[in-house]
């Protein structure tokens, strides 16, 4: 059925990709590289790599991690650093030489980041040096062997590097202190692998290239494995849906969303690296004042973002005196993006806001509406090619158009599981093959699909998840806490926002106590922006806490 909305609808599209054109994403990389070699690859805070400085970089990085610190094949390596150079380097030298990709959030606490360490079984980490401290706090606790540290200004030539290094460690003072013992710098690293030749790795579709961490269906953090067979498909899937609309070797596309997230890693830095086209690494897009000033540098021809970023880019009086005559593509995923800001986004730019759906276990894109679309429909799209859908009632039975149900996807982008956690990875599929996303959607005889709402209480702030199961877990650690309870509510900046619920052990605790707990436990956009204090919560007759009876309170 979703071959005959593809044709139907987009008959640019093909119906199916070939996923075996890339037998690995090095492979990808190689042949890019090699095509497009004198072209510009990236572009962050003013400097700017060719694809053949690209190639040689990435080959140093990996000829460093195979033969300076003897990496084995499938170990695993994590990136801990916004958009920076490094990022890039970092990513196709681990990949190139074998190893699989494990993408850590800067924010992330010492908590936090512990849990992934250990559950990964990360063997080497690259980090920039703004948040070695966290690491510092748990480096005796997890298996890292090997710490590669990164500074803002290191790839960035003399004297601008050295410059922007003594502004951020000494003017904003954003370095808090740290000792890693047996750190390596990155360009030492890039030195040190230049001595090395990068040795050719057999990789195959199978082989895992990321441990892409979720909270998956559970709430419990786990690495989604994303193989080369996965991330190549989800490309060519990508590709196929906008090729109508772009062109190789000529494109500009905007970076804000970090790299780390699915989303842009796929979008922006896999499926713009096959058709060669120029990507501008924005490191902090919260700076709005900032990002506008960096896009009124370039003649941007696509980019891609969550609702909360487009919208304070139209509500930036500067955003609207830019040149958007070269703008072809503006994408949006991660969360729902709202009319209100769609309709000003085409008011401002001339450039439909297009919305997208996908999900981390799936590569992640799932559907996409059509580039060309008139107005905003509120739809999260059609399937891409090579996707199949069904919608499912809670007994897995399959339903016809126009009902409500889970939506469920099967497809070559789809993980075949969780890390080490096979009883999860099954609670995931249907009986035949199918992924249950947990989202709530409908479809109609076009085979636009509509999100409902998600069957599982998951909290969405900024295109993050956010799990109430992991706020309760910290909050209810506190001592002066004797029941609590998460739930999201509509926020006009972040899409949602995360309320607690807490009966008091303590008559003293107060709303202060609570958030300073919370910070010193969980990143940023994870802390609760409303706290009720209750004497009691709703439970059923088991004693479950009841959220859908606080949600509607």
């Amino acid at each position: 059925m979703e071959k005959i909305w593809l044709k139907s609808y987009r008959p640019g599209v093909p119906a199916e990709i070939d996923v075996n054109e890339f037998g690995s994403l090095g492979e990808l990389f190689e042949r890019s590289v090699a095509r497009f070699a004198a072209k510009p690859a990236y572009v962050c805070m003013g400097k700017t790599i060719s694809y053949a400085e690209l190639d040689a970089q990435t080959a140093h990085f990996g000829a460093f991690l195979q033969s300076e610190l003897g990496l084995p094949k499938g170990a695993r390596v994590a990136l801990m650093m916004p958009n920076v150079l490094q990022y890039p380097i970092a990513l196709f030298g681990a990949l190139r030489a074998g190893y699989t990709v494990v993408n850590v959030n800067p924010l992330y606490t010492a908590r936090e980041l512990e849990h992934q360490l250990k559950d990964a079984g990360a063997d080497a980490i690259v980090i920039l040096e703004n948040f070695a401290h966290t690491l510092d706090h748990v480096r005796a606790r997890v298996p890292v062997k090997h710490v590669v540290v990164a500074s803002m200004g290191e790839m960035l030539g003399f004297p601008k590097g050295a410059i922007v290094n003594f502004i951020v460690r000494r003017v904003r003072k954003m370095v808090p202190a740290w000792t890693l013992d047996g750190h390596v710098r990155f360009a030492e690293a890039l030195r040190r692998g230049k001595a090395h030749t990068l040795q050719p790795v057999q990789m195959g579709h199978d082989d895992i290239a990321f441990l892409q961490y979720t909270g998956g269906t559970t709430g419990v953090a786990k690495g989604a494995m994303l193989t080369h067979r996965n991330i190549i498909a989800n490309l060519q899937q990508a590709h196929a849906w906008i090729a109508p609309n772009v062109g190789e070797g000529s494109e500009t596309i905007i970076t804000a969303l970090p790299l780390y997230h699915i989303f842009s890693l796929t979008a922006n830095c896999l499926t713009f690296l096959k058709i060669g086209a120029r990507n501008v690494l924005i490191p902090n897009p919260r700076d709005i004042p900032g990002f506008v000033k960096e896009l009124g540098k370039q003649r941007f021809t696509v980019i891609t973002g969550v609702n909360t970023l487009f919208n304070a880019l139209v509500n930036n009086p500067d955003f609207a005196k830019l040149d958007f005559s070269a703008l072809k593509v503006t994408l949006g995923g991660g969360m729902a993006v709202q009319q209100a800001v769609a309709e000003k986004w085409k008011r401002v730019t001339g450039v439909p806001l297009i919305e997208a759906y996908g999900l981390t276990e799936t590569s992640p894109a799932v559907t996409i509406n059509p580039l060309d679309l008139a107005a905003f429909n509120h739809s999260i799209g059609l399937p891409i090619s090579s996707t199949e859908i069904s919608i499912r009632d809670d007994d897995g039975n399959e339903l016809p158009v126009g009902q409500r149900g889970e939506l469920c996807v099967r497809g070559p982008q789809v993980t075949p599981g969780y890390w080490n956690l096979p009883q999860e990875t099954a609670r995931a599929f249907t009986h035949d093959g199918y992924l249950r996303t947990g989202d709530i959607v409908v479809i109609d005889e076009q085979g636009f699909i509509t999100l409902v709402d998600r069957k599982k209480d998951m909290i969405l702030v900024s295109g993050f998840n956010v799990y109430p199961n992991e706020i309760e877990d910290v909050i209810a650690s506190h001592p002066g806490v004797l029941e609590v309870a998460a739930i999201g509510v509509p926020d006009e900046r972040s899409g949602e926002s995360v309320k607690v619920f807490i009966v008091r052990k303590d008559p003293g605790l107060t709303v202060e106590v609570v958030v300073a707990h919370c910070r010193e436990n969980l990143t940023g956009y994870k802390i609760p922006h409303h706290i009720e204090f209750r004497d009691e919560l709703p439970k059923s007759n088991v004693g479950k806490i009841l959220r859908r009876e606080l949600r509607e309170s």
